[in-house]
């Protein structure tokens, strides 16, 4: 049900509808329990997505992890990783090919343009070590 909510109050704030009905419906949930199951959701599509795709679904995921986050954006956090991860979309790619992917783009970039002044340099360092762990260390060629 919060995954349908979820979605639904990125949808309508997409669309510039009002979302404070079901923002009500999801005001007490335990954010603790979801952000952990995130986090299994997320681990194995990494693995087939990369190391590229993953890394702001992370960064959202951290954010979202965060005591300071507020209710709205862990709720559009949740909304754009379950719609950038689960298998069935809007618009379908297998159907509508460039449109269903520009649709997952457009829930991302709605979202991080709304929570991208939270994602502190201690996230990204946070994000830099799952990275890491999931995919090996990448490292940077310096010059000198």
């Amino acid at each position: 049900m919060l995954i349908t909510i979820s979605l639904l109050i990125l949808a309508y704030m997409v669309m510039g509808k009002d979302i404070k009905p079901l923002l009500e419906r999801v005001k007490n949930i335990d954010w603790r329990g979801k952000i952990d199951a995130v986090m299994e959701k997320l681990h194995p599509w990494a693995l087939k997505a990369g190391r590229v795709a993953t890394r702001p679904l992370l960064q959202f995921y951290y954010v979202m992890d965060d005591d300071n986050t507020s209710t709205l954006d862990r709720v559009l956090i949740y909304a754009a990783i379950f719609y950038t991860i689960l298998p069935m979309d809007l618009l379908p790619s297998v159907i509508y090919k460039f449109l269903g992917i520009l649709d997952d783009g457009v829930a991302m970039l709605y979202v991080y343009n709304k929570i991208k002044d939270k994602i502190t340099p201690e996230i990204n360092a946070k994000v830099e070590g799952t990275l890491n762990e999931w995919f090996g260390v990448e490292y940077e060629l310096v010059e000198g």
